[in-house]
């Protein structure tokens, strides 16, 4: 078994319009997590650089760890003591999939460390049970488009391969945690809505496996979450009409948001800072990101 391990995991994109809880997309931006097993005695080590340094947990309590721990519990093993070292790429609260992938790399590097007793289907619905829903796991785990299913104790998951792509990416600095997203939302939906987001979601997946973006400016709407949410996030319509503006072809929240993801064939970063005019004239300030489709998903090294 390997003593040292590293774990690239990518972020992702979830719900991608009317997709809701169903669809996410990796994106080529990633987290590192290494894991190093110590001697006896030496017990838990835990360092964190990159966004959510000076904050995030460095004890038991950190999600890594968490998963880890969820892991060994799984297999009956488990180092006598271990090293962690998370270096953080993907922003936290940011509707990119951060606690997803800091709940992959944990599953993925505690099971890289005892050398794979647990297949990703495995790790997947461990993932499940520690985030409470599957889509932004699934992307970083298989990478590309996934489409999940998940109800009672069913988890159903489809990996699917996507032409090369980017997409522009708004992080508007808006406080907005997963919670206060879901809890915007009503307990029942018109019939109606429910048959929009089941048809168009149909064509989302379709048109990003054509890289076919006139389909997708018309799929790649919502009536289920978006138009709740869009109220938490000052200057999300100045946003989005910028990017269309620009010329966007689809434009949709990134999982809960804040994030605002943008799809087009070009112009990305033109696109991306038209988003972040928007909100800055809202007065909101913004980061941007161009990313490309992450077609990999999670890859593991054994580094000693």
């Amino acid at each position: 078994m390997p003593s040292r391990v590293r774990v690239l995991i990518p972020a992702s994109s979830a719900n991608l319009g009317p997709g809701f809880d169903c669809l996410g997309l990796a994106l080529s931006l990633h987290n590192a997590v290494e894991f190093t097993a110590l001697g006896p005695g030496e017990g838990l080590q835990v360092e964190v650089e990159g966004e959510g340094a000076g904050w995030l947990a460095t004890d038991g309590g950190n999600l890594i760890v968490r998963a880890a721990n969820a892991v060994w519990e799984a297999t009956g093993h488990a180092p006598t003591g271990v090293r962690v070292k998370a270096g953080n790429g993907i922003p936290l609260g940011s509707g990119l999939g951060s606690s997803a992938a800091a709940t992959v790399g944990g599953l993925v590097a505690a099971n890289a460390l005892l050398d794979n007793p647990l297949p990703r289907s495995a790790l997947l619905r461990l993932a499940r049970q520690i985030e409470g829903h599957p889509d932004n796991a699934a992307a970083a785990l298989f990478g590309g488009l996934t489409m999940v299913s998940a109800v009672g104790e069913e988890l159903m998951c489809e990996s699917l391969e996507v032409p090369p792509m980017k997409v522009a990416i708004a992080l508007p600095n808006v406080r907005l945690s997963t919670r206060e997203a879901r809890d915007a939302l009503p307990l029942h939906v018109p019939l109606s809505d429910a048959v929009f987001n089941i048809g168009r979601t149909a064509f989302v997946v379709r048109a990003l496996q054509k890289g076919d973006f006139a389909m997708l400016g018309w799929a790649m709407t919502d009536r289920l979450h978006q138009p709740y949410r869009r109220k938490l996030i000052p200057g999300f319509d100045a946003a989005v009409q910028a990017a269309r503006t620009a010329g966007a072809a689809a434009v949709a929240l990134s999982g809960a948001g804040p994030s605002v993801a943008a799809f087009a064939p070009d112009k990305h970063w033109e696109i991306a800072n038209a988003m972040k005019a928007a909100f800055e004239a809202s007065g909101v300030s913004c980061r941007t990101f161009v990313l490309p489709v992450d077609r990999q998903g999670v890859q593991i090294s054994a580094v000693g």
